[in-house]
């Protein structure tokens, strides 16, 4: 662990002194009239708010974003990037300034001597927004762009901080990606939902044929894709796989499901585990409703046709959901969803070009 101050800063404020205390101030300074936007968005988790002293063992510390125009990008980029390097001071609330590479990749808070290696990224908007989503939201955002970005990414272009908007143009690529229109919402939702109709009955039939294993590790997968499920409905970008009970506490009104589906992973029997899940499908389904997005549906769980298993029938609510889409396109597509609800490798997710790839391979809209 680096040596840090002993009262932690969240990175988000962090960036935002680095900016105001130093790099706002260099800036009017030696190129006043250079125009740009400062932000902290992208990868890290105080990005979205959830880092702690623990993440300040590695990438890590003062960083933003600072964007350019174009021209002034080829004009003007190295200068700033040179300024940076011989005028920041070299502490920001007690933090080093530098970040310094490390053979494996990563950066490490460190005092050094010499020019700040810092943690200020210079480029120009459009071009880091299409290397990081894979598409520019300044000209648009299509139904296909929505289904090949991993939610994880849109919530990193949406969440952490803007702190100067001078260009006048960042604020707009955000509120584009602020959420799913309205017919691509109703097709990811049915998508989750029909993820769930496709094992609820497992939980009690491998408890019936004595398996406890694979009935918990059913139920595990049934109780991540209904706390990803309760996000989709609460207009939440699911984060992965690290963050997503941190981000599943933080909606409003879920202490009790979570209590619920907790309960749901620690019982040792399917009986206890099929009855606290059905708590919980009864719950999530209720809010569905509360939505709007659909006329309502039963919230009531049923038997499994003719065996002893309760469920939801989960895929009512998806067919409710694609029912409600007013685009035939996306009327007609499978129930596959967006890239992280078929795709579960971190080599995919982070990787633009294999996500929209395999995305466009599933889906060629024709409009």
């Amino acid at each position: 662990m680096p040596s840090v101050p002993v009262d932690f800063m969240p990175g988000v404020e962090l960036s935002r002194r680095l900016h105001d205390d130093a790099v706002r101030p260099l800036l009017s300074r030696h190129l006043p009239d250079l125009t740009y936007s400062a932000a902290l968005i992208g990868t890290g988790s105080e990005v979205l708010g959830f880092d702690t002293r623990r993440s300040t063992d590695h990438d890590w510390g003062p960083r933003l974003h600072l964007f350019l125009t174009a021209d002034d990008l080829a004009r003007h980029g190295a200068r700033v990037d040179d300024l940076l390097g011989e005028r920041l001071p070299a502490t920001i609330a007690g933090y080093p300034t530098s970040l310094v590479p490390s053979e494996h990749g990563t950066r490490h808070l460190r005092h050094t001597a010499g020019p700040v290696q810092h943690g200020v990224v210079i480029a120009e908007l459009g071009d880091w927004l299409t290397g990081h989503l894979g598409f520019d939201p300044l000209t648009g955002v299509t139904p296909e762009d929505w289904l090949a970005t991993p939610t994880q990414t849109l919530a990193e272009v949406t969440a952490g901080a803007v702190h100067h908007d001078g260009l006048g143009v960042l604020a707009a690529a955000r509120r584009a990606l602020a959420w799913y229109p309205d017919d691509v919402w109703r097709y990811v939702l049915a998508c989750q939902w029909q993820r769930v109709s496709q094992e609820e009955p497992f939980v009690g039939r491998c408890g019936e044929v004595g398996d406890e294993l694979g009935s918990a590790v059913v139920a595990a997968r049934l109780v991540r894709d209904l706390m990803r499920l309760r996000l989709l409905i609460d207009r939440a970008y699911p984060p992965y796989s690290k963050w997503l009970g941190t981000a599943f506490a933080r909606l409003p009104d879920t202490g009790r499901l979570a209590a619920t589906l907790a309960a749901a992973l620690a019982a040792d029997n399917w009986r206890d585990r099929e009855r606290h899940l059905v708590t919980a499908y009864e719950t999530t389904a209720a809010r569905h409703n509360d939505l709007g997005l659909t006329a309502p549906v039963d919230p009531r769980t049923r038997h499994f046709h003719g065996r002893p298993f309760r469920v939801l029938h989960a895929e009512r609510f998806a067919r409710a959901l694609i029912d409600a889409i007013g685009d035939p396109a996306l009327r007609a597509l499978p129930l596959t969803g967006a890239i992280d609800q078929f795709v579960d490798s971190t080599d995919v997710l982070g990787h633009r070009t294999r996500s929209r790839t395999l995305t466009a391979a599933l889906y060629p809209l024709d409009r």
